[in-house]
C-alpha cells in the first residue's frame, strides 16, 4: 500500500516540476501582453478587422471601424473614392493581413500586397486611434506609407500580344500605335484600335499601370482584353511627399519588370467577321454574329455591341416566348384578322395598314401588330420583364470579364421594370418606346431559342480569366424553344423574312422595322431602323445573327433579312 502511494506522490511531484516552468512562461506572456496590447485588445482588434475587411473589399466595414469624427471627416463615398485610386495607382490586386501589435493609442498591422506590376509589397499599416475608434488619416490608403506621404509611379510595358483568330491566324499583331492587321481591315471591326492614351484615364486603365502616352486599345478587343494584351506591367512604385511633383524623388515601396503575354486566341471566325463588315458596307448599324451551341462571338461589324436603338418587331420573339410561357396563347391560337388592335388606351396598327391575323404561326409570320399588342397586356408586366431580362436585358452584355467590361463601359440593352411601363406594355411588346437592345442582344435572343431554350454568354475568347461572370439561362422549355423555332421559320418561308432565305440551310427570324422618330424639319417623314435576328439551319441551329441598320432606305424585311441571309451563308 506505502509504495503505491509513494509512487502517486512522486508522480505528482514530477508533474509540478515539469508544469512549473510552463507557468512561469504563461506568466511573462501575460505580463508582455498587458504592456502591449493583449489579444481582445477593444483598438488592436479594430486594426486587424479594419485589415480584414479591406482584404475582402469591405470598405463599409472599413469605414464603421473608424472613430466618429474620422467617419464624419471622410464619408463613405469620399472614403471609398480615395481607396480606389490607391489601388489603382499601387495596380493592387489582392493583400492579406497578419496579426496586430501594439498598444491602445496605436498598432501595426503587417500586411502583404500583391499587384500587377511592382510585386508583392510589405509593408505594415500604421493604426492609430481616437476617441471611439481608428483615426483616419491619409498613410491609411496604402501600407508602408507614412503621414503627408501619397503614392507615385513609373510604370513600363513589354510589347503587345497579337490577337488571334478562332483559326489561329494573326488579326492584330506588332507593337502598341505600329498595330497590323494581315488579315485585312474587315478585323478591326471587332478588334478596335490602339492609340496612345490620353491625360484623362479612367481608374480601371490606371489599374492597369496605363500612364498617359501608353498605347491602349480605343475599342473591341483590343479595349476589353487591354490588361491581358499589355501582358504584366513593371517600373517602381514610390512613396512620396503629398502633394509633389510628378517627377519628385521618393521611397521605393516596390519593383517589378514587365512581361510580354502570349498571343490570345479569341473565338472569332475571318469568314463570318468578313461576310458581316462587307454585308453592312454603306450602312450605318451592326451585325453581330454567335456560335448556337456555345454562344461564342463568331463575328461583329459596325456598332453591334455599341448602339441601342428600339429593336422593333424582333421584340415580338421574346413576347412570343412569354406567351407560350405563361399560357397566354398555345400554337393552336387563333386570331381575329384586323388592321388594327387596342392597346395602351390607344388603337395600335399594323405596318402598312395591312390586314393581318390567322393562327399564332401566321400572326408572328405576318408580324401582326394588332395581336401582339394586346398579347402583350395578356402576359402582363411581371412576365413580360422576367422574361426580356431572361434573354439579356437590363444588364450588360456577357463578352468580357468584369475588368473588360468596365473599360468598355457597354450601353444596357432595358426594358421596364414591373410599375413602370406607364401604359406602354402593348407597345413594349412591339419593340417600341422605351425599349432599347443592340444587335448582340439580338443575336442572343436567336440564340436562346436555336439553342433549346437556353442562352449562353457571348464570350470572345476560352481563357478561363478572361470569361464573363454569366451563367447560362433557360428562357423557355425545349416544347417551347421548338414550337418559336416552327413559327420563326414561317417568317422565312411565308411571312416578312423571305429575303434572309439562303442555299445553305433553312433560315428561321423575325424581321423588325422600329420609328425612331421624326426627320428634322419633317414631322411626317419618320426615322425607320429596320432589324433582323434569326439563326439558321433551323433543323440543326449552328450560327445565330442580329442585324440593325439606322435611318434604313427600307424595312427590316427589305434591308435587314438580305444582310442576315449573307453572313448565315458564311457560317453554316
Amino acid at each position: 500500500m506505502n509504495n503505491g502511494r509513494n509512487s502517486v506522490v512522486q508522480r505528482n511531484e514530477l508533474l509540478v516540476r515539469r508544469t512549473a516552468p510552463l507557468a512561469v512562461l504563461a506568466l511573462i506572456a501575460f505580463i508582455a501582453g498587458v504592456v502591449t496590447g493583449c489579444p481582445g485588445s477593444p483598438n488592436r482588434d479594430a486594426a486587424e478587422r479594419y485589415a480584414a475587411a479591406w482584404a475582402e473589399g469591405d470598405y463599409s466595414a472599413m469605414h464603421g471601424e473608424l472613430s466618429t469624427a474620422s467617419r464624419s471627416a471622410i464619408p463613405l463615398e469620399r472614403f471609398i473614392t480615395r481607396y480606389g485610386d490607391s489601388e489603382a495607382m499601387a495596380t493592387l490586386e489582392s493583400l492579406s493581413s497578419e496579426d496586430a501589435e501594439g498598444d491602445e493609442e496605436s498598432a501595426e498591422v503587417p500586411i502583404s500586397a500583391r499587384t500587377r506590376a511592382f510585386g508583392v509589397i510589405q509593408q505594415p499599416l500604421n493604426v492609430t486611434f481616437g476617441e471611439d475608434g481608428i483615426a483616419w488619416r491619409s498613410d491609411l490608403l496604402f501600407p508602408g506609407l507614412e503621414p503627408d506621404e501619397e503614392l507615385a509611379r513609373d510604370t513600363e510595358f513589354a510589347e503587345r500580344a497579337p490577337l488571334l483568330s478562332l483559326d489561329g491566324q494573326e488579326m492584330a499583331t506588332g507593337p502598341g500605335e505600329a498595330r497590323e492587321y494581315p488579315l485585312g481591315d474587315s478585323m478591326t471591326s471587332v478588334t478596335g484600335f490602339v492609340e496612345a492614351a490620353g491625360e484623362d484615364i479612367g481608374p480601371a486603365l490606371v489599374a492597369q499601370g496605363v500612364e498617359p502616352g501608353d498605347p491602349v486599345g480605343t475599342g473591341g478587343l483590343e479595349l476589353g482584353f487591354n490588361g491581358r494584351l499589355a501582358g504584366k506591367p513593371g517600373g517602381t512604385l514610390y512613396a512620396v511627399p503629398a502633394g509633389s511633383e510628378a517627377d519628385t524623388e521618393g521611397r521605393v515601396l516596390g519593383e517589378g519588370s514587365p512581361k510580354a503575354a502570349e498571343p490570345l486566341k479569341t473565338t472569332i471566325d475571318p469568314e463570318i467577321q468578313s461576310a458581316a463588315v462587307t454585308a453592312l458596307a454603306g450602312y450605318v448599324g451592326g451585325v453581330a454574329a454567335v456560335d448556337v451551341k456555345t454562344g461564342a462571338l463568331r463575328g461583329v461589324a459596325g456598332s453591334a455591341w455599341s448602339l441601342l436603338q428600339p429593336p422593333g418587331s424582333t421584340m415580338k420573339i421574346v413576347t412570343a416566348t412569354a406567351a407560350l410561357n405563361t399560357g397566354v396563347a398555345t400554337m393552336d391560337s387563333e386570331y381575329e384578322y384586323a388592321t388594327a388592335g387596342v392597346a395602351d388606351g390607344r388603337e395600335i396598327r399594323n405596318a402598312y395598314g395591312k390586314l393581318c391575323g390567322g393562327d399564332f404561326t401566321q400572326a408572328f409570320a405576318d408580324s401582326c401588330n394588332s395581336v401582339y399588342a394586346p398579347l402583350g397586356e395578356e402576359i402582363g408586366e411581371e412576365a413580360m420583364t422576367d422574361t426580356a431580362e431572361a434573354f439579356g436585358f437590363n444588364k450588360p452584355p456577357a463578352v468580357f470579364n468584369d475588368e473588360g467590361t468596365e473599360l468598355i463601359a457597354p450601353p444596357i440593352p432595358t426594358i421596364p421594370e414591373p410599375g413602370e411601363y406607364n401604359n406602354e406594355l402593348g407597345v413594349s411588346a412591339l419593340g417600341q418606346g422605351v425599349v432599347q437592345a443592340t444587335p448582340l442582344l439580338m443575336a442572343s435572343v436567336s440564340q436562346g431559342i436555336a439553342n433549346d431554350g437556353v442562352v449562353l454568354p457571348t464570350a470572345a475568347t476560352k481563357e478561363k480569366d478572361l470569361l464573363p461572370d454569366r451563367e447560362p439561362v433557360r428562357v423557355a422549355s425545349k416544347k417551347v424553344a421548338a414550337d418559336m423555332n416552327s413559327v420563326m421559320v414561317a417568317v422565312v418561308t411565308s411571312g416578312t423574312g423571305f429575303a434572309a432565305a439562303i442555299a445553305e440551310g433553312q433560315v428561321a427570324g423575325k424581321t423588325g422595322t422600329a420609328e425612331v422618330g421624326p426627320r428634322a424639319g419633317d414631322p411626317e417623314d419618320l426615322i425607320e431602323d429596320a432589324w433582323f435576328s434569326g439563326f439558321a439551319p433551323a433543323d440543326r441551329p449552328e450560327l445565330a445573327v442580329g442585324v440593325m441598320v439606322v435611318d434604313a432606305p427600307g424595312d427590316g424585311g427589305t434591308i435587314a433579312a438580305p444582310i442576315a441571309g449573307a453572313v448565315l451563308a458564311a457560317g453554316v
